[in-house]
């Protein structure tokens, strides 16, 4: 029997259309779809995102009140085997853009425990996710904050963040062309995530978020 292509969706949260996350998650694609994964793309600088306004009418049925594009990345995300989600580092946060999304599949979080009322055991397989990012400092806790809220919005999503991929010292749109070596890395991480979701099936239970990291930093971390 022939095996579906695995399903990715990837997510541009940069405001910069070639920045440094842009390019590492292109290679993260074209590596995917080497690896024989549908993949398809969503740049959010480009789509109309209301930011969540709380005001919880997704209490009732569980959707979100505000309509513009939000529901169309949805379906798409909760759709897919696999997530790759890209965001430069701003203040040791995600951007604006990435955490407007973000605070809108709340609304998904909403449906499944305070509607449907689900426990864990009873949410389904657990699918993947591949996290990559980019900061100008080198500050030893640039990430810390950030990788604590990607593994609660990916848990939202019912998925695992299977590895992430962090990258120091990439401050203008253009730096990450001098390291070649993270670009070669972002491309094995799109393979390796395709040849993932080729052996995925459902698991008998919920499992808790890996925390498989690779930072890379080319001088000494500093606290800052």
């Amino acid at each position: 029997m022939i095996q579906d292509a695995p399903h990715i969706v990837a997510i541009y949260g940069s405001p910069r259309r070639d920045g440094n996350t842009a390019r590492l998650l292109r290679e993260a694609i074209a590596g995917a779809r080497t690896a024989g994964a549908r993949v398809d793309e969503i740049v959010l600088r480009d789509l109309k995102l209301s930011p969540c306004l709380e005001i919880y009418s997704c209490k009732q049925g569980g959707e979100c009140r505000i309509r513009d594009d939000f529901q169309k990345v949805r379906d798409l995300v909760m759709s897919c085997g696999g997530l790759m989600l890209a965001s430069p580092i701003f203040y040791y946060a995600v951007s604006a853009h990435t955490k407007i999304l973000m605070d809108r599949f709340h609304s998904v979080w909403v449906q499944k425990h305070w509607v449907e009322k689900c426990a864990g055991s009873e949410l389904g397989p657990r699918r993947k996710g591949l996290f990559i990012s980019a900061g100008a400092t080198r500050g030893r806790k640039l990430f810390e904050g950030t990788l604590l809220s990607m593994r609660y919005f990916y848990d939202t999503l019912d998925m695992d963040l299977w590895k992430t991929l962090l990258y120091r010292g990439l401050e203008e749109a253009q730096d990450v062309l001098n390291h070649p070596e993270y670009l070669d890395e972002a491309r094995r991480a799109g393979e390796e995530l395709a040849g993932a979701l080729n052996g995925w099936a459902p698991a008998p239970r919920r499992h808790p978020a890996a925390d498989a990291t690779l930072e890379h930093d080319p001088k000494r971390l500093q606290d800052r």
